[in-house]
């Protein structure tokens, strides 16, 4: 195991919690965008929400104690994926909108920017609790370095 392998498990997490970010603000950007993406009829439809999918780089907990000591593991965090959640648009009554339906209904973004806040909080802490871990390392290897001396 290296001595760099907590920095490098931190650094992993730092840039996927910084994608997150990014993706939720494009999320709260995009609150009111009716005219997003054209689908297949070719037809403009609203944004639709976007989630960050997270994995775990590497393998399991299990095999990674079991081979502790080899350098050629992985470890940290990445993103697999980021996928567009298929939770319905909302329909709000506003019959003057230039995307308004014959009813007077205009089809919303699936975004609901209460929990794009809580998802931003979310990623914002564990961003910062992966940056105290990183000082923490650091710390670490300064005063050993400090001792050998």
């Amino acid at each position: 195991m290296s001595i760099f392998t907590s920095m490098n498990t931190s650094a992993s997490a730092l840039t996927a919690q910084r994608l997150r970010m990014d993706v939720v603000s494009s999320n709260i950007a995009n609150a009111q965008s009716t005219r997003a993406v054209l689908n297949e009829n070719g037809e403009y439809e609203p944004y639709r929400r976007k989630m960050v999918v997270m994995q775990s780089e590497g393998s399991d907990f299990k095999s990674m104690l079991q081979n502790a000591s080899n350098t050629s593991r992985a470890t940290g965090v990445k993103v697999s994926e980021i996928v567009e959640d298929d939770e319905p648009f909302k329909l709000v009554y506003n019959p003057d909108h230039p995307d308004a339906n014959e009813a007077g209904y205009v089809e919303m973004p699936n975004v609901d920017p209460l929990q794009e806040m809580v998802d931003m909080m979310s990623s914002t802490r564990s961003y910062e609790a992966n940056i105290t871990a990183l000082n923490a390392s650091k710390s670490m290897l300064m005063k050993a370095l400090e001792i050998g001396k």
